[in-house]
């Protein structure tokens, strides 16, 4: 196999990861923003919580295997370039996200909080026009 049809499977088989585990961990949390019942809210936290651990870091082998098949090519040009436009902010909101949540993990007021579930619906649509863009390279 050579190296460009390796790098293409690779980067297809890693990147849906980020972007459906991202999806589920602001699904969990909006679920939990209606849910009262202690146990089963700490449980939809928890479930968002690693899900936006291990999107992110999903995140690193989707744009390793990204930039090894662009040939380290940063932006690019046409749908590439749309492509690399919304990736990359995804990517730094994504691992940004993680940190943040790692560091406050439920100590967050719910203004905080609230203002965290908007970045995590912006990286989300980020990480879908990425995807939509991405797709349309092939």
């Amino acid at each position: 196999m050579d190296s460009h049809k390796f790098w293409t499977i690779a980067h297809g088989g890693t990147t849906h990861f980020p972007i459906a585990l991202l999806i589920a961990s602001f699904v969990f949390d909006l679920i939990a923003l209606f849910i009262k019942r202690d146990p089963v809210r700490r449980d939809l936290l928890a479930a968002s919580y690693y899900s936006l651990l291990l999107g992110a870091l999903g995140s690193f082998g989707a744009v390793l295997s990204g930039v090894m098949l662009t040939h380290w090519q940063m932006m690019g040009r046409g749908k590439l370039l749309l492509h690399h436009d919304f990736v990359w902010p995804a990517f730094g909101l994504i691992v940004a996200l993680a940190v943040w949540r790692i560091i406050m993990r439920d100590q967050a007021t719910r203004r905080a909080y609230m203002l965290y579930l908007i970045v995590v619906a912006a990286a989300a649509a980020l990480m879908g026009a990425a995807g939509y863009w991405g797709g349309e390279l092939l």
